[in-house]
């Protein structure tokens, strides 16, 4: 059956998550926010860097809720867990803006929506 090959899958996406994030961390997002000339929206720079980073961890946590539905479809788990998956998974997206903007990028609430209406239609399924 697939189910290996969905493990390896799942496990190659949460090894890219966590390298993307840290290194990425290290090596480019640093970097990049010591810069003077970022942008002032909102009336500062502040912003800016927020959804640098934000928009750059984003990644990782995308990585992982595909890997968690690969493994949910590896164990031939039904529709709602995967539903259920991703809308966990949208709002832990959600988190990011609201930490790194303060809730300033909208696109929390967004993420809010998605995970919320995932969630319920894995509910009544």
């Amino acid at each position: 059956m697939a189910a290996p090959v969905l493990f390896i899958a799942a496990a190659l996406l949460v090894a890219l998550g966590l390298f993307h994030s840290f290194l990425g961390e290290r090596y480019i997002i640093r970097r990049l926010l010591r810069r003077d000339d970022l942008p002032k929206l909102f009336g500062g720079q502040e912003f800016t860097a927020g959804t640098i980073r934000f928009a750059w961890h984003i990644t990782t946590l995308l990585a992982f809720g595909v890997a968690a539905v690969l493994m949910l479809l590896a164990f031939d788990a039904d529709q709602r867990a995967v539903v259920a998956a991703v809308g966990i998974t949208c709002l832990a997206c959600a988190v990011l803006p609201l930490v790194f903007t303060r809730g300033r990028h909208l696109s929390w609430a967004i993420f809010v929506a998605a995970g919320a209406l995932c969630l319920v239609a894995a509910m009544i399924a």
